[in-house]
């Protein structure tokens, strides 16, 4: 027979909703997604509408939405469309001023290698996420994007709307299709893979240890077509003066967050790893953020403590999983860091309504 509930004891109060731990993103980059909806054939103005994203969000170069919003509605999309490889008709969408104004600055760059290279070295103007920053290597032409795993039904499509985004850029400014020798992907393959080769026009390796493309040498020096020396050079210098002020709030213990979770996954990072990564030694990372009066065991405790509860709360993830992406060694000695720090366990956590 079921416990009955004690009719003295007070309802569970909700939870009140943090600032995302997770990142966040720019609404340009919603519009794209529900225009390759909306021309998948589902209701654009509906899943708008219930992912509480209103038309002048979708206009701002300003406003954001968080990360686990947006992998949401590309769930309910991809959902509502039928269509799997949705993030390829996101990419395919996807103009340079969709990047807001690093897009704009890549497209009058001399050369397709310089205009990726200049998206690349900005995203973090459009989207800030806790999985790390994607980055170029021009040596090899090789454009990657950091690792979003656990893989599941919710976040595939981000890899494949970004790395399709990547690829429609360099079609867009070079007036070419055929530009990529091979693309790999993380994730393992899920049925598609004639469909996702034929939209790259290349190999499509699956199941492998990054997500990246390989770009043909004679596109990587290919001139722009939209190419304008003093314009790039206005616009590269208004995206740095975007991104320092984006940055010129942060204090140490900032940078050392920053750092610190995309590390997490399945190892704990020590301060001597941060501070390398710094360019400092640990004596004097740790006295810096002694000054602001706090340490690396209580960041690196405080920043899992935020990100557990954003994931119990915005993903489907398992608990071992969260554990995994917590750095923890096990799922019991997350689950016992979590009770010290919610005085609940996880599983009564993500019960809880959210406020």
């Amino acid at each position: 027979m079921a416990e009955s509930l004690n009719p003295t004891q007070p309802a569970p109060q909700p939870r009140a909703r943090q600032r995302p731990s997770l990142g966040d993103i720019s609404t340009l980059y919603v519009a794209v997604l529900l225009r390759a909806a909306a021309a998948e054939g589902a209701n654009a103005d509906a899943l708008a509408t219930q992912f509480r994203v209103d038309e002048r969000a979708l206009v701002s170069p300003e406003a954001r939405i968080s990360i686990p919003r947006f992998m949401r509605l590309g769930h309910a999309a991809i959902a509502e469309t039928g269509n799997p490889a949705l993030g390829l008709r996101s990419g395919a969408l996807t103009r340079p001023v969709d990047a807001g104004i690093a897009g704009l600055a890549a497209e009058t760059a001399a050369t397709a290698g310089q205009a990726l290279s200049t998206l690349i070295r900005f995203s973090l103007l459009t989207s800030q996420n806790s999985r790390g920053l994607p980055s170029v290597n021009p040596g090899q032409r090789v454009a990657r994007f950091y690792s979003i795993q656990p893989y599941n039904e919710y976040n595939r499509f981000v890899v494949d709307s970004v790395l399709a985004g990547w690829t429609q850029m360099l079609r867009t400014v070079t007036g070419r299709f055929d530009v990529l020798e091979r693309v790999t992907m993380e994730y393992s393959s899920i049925g598609l893979d004639e469909v996702f080769e034929r939209w790259f026009r290349c190999p499509v390796e699956f199941g492998s240890p990054e997500n990246t493309l390989v770009i043909r040498e004679s596109i990587w020096q290919h001139p722009c077509q939209m190419a304008q020396p003093a314009m790039h050079e206005h616009l590269v210098r208004w995206c740095e003066q975007a991104l320092e002020r984006l940055q010129k709030g942060w204090r140490t213990s900032d940078r050392v967050r920053h750092l610190i979770t995309p590390m997490l996954r399945g190892q704990t990072p020590t301060l001597e790893t941060i501070a390398s990564r710094l360019g400092t030694t640990p004596w004097t990372l740790q006295r810096h953020l002694n000054e602001e009066g706090t340490c690396f065991r209580d960041l690196l405790d405080d920043t899992r403590r935020s990100l557990a509860a954003d994931y119990l709360s915005e993903t489907g993830s398992s608990l071992s999983e969260i554990a995994w992406l917590l750095g923890f060694a096990n799922p019991p000695a997350f689950h016992k860091a979590f009770q010290r720090w919610y005085g609940m366990s996880p599983g009564e956590f993500r019960k809880q309504p959210i406020s």
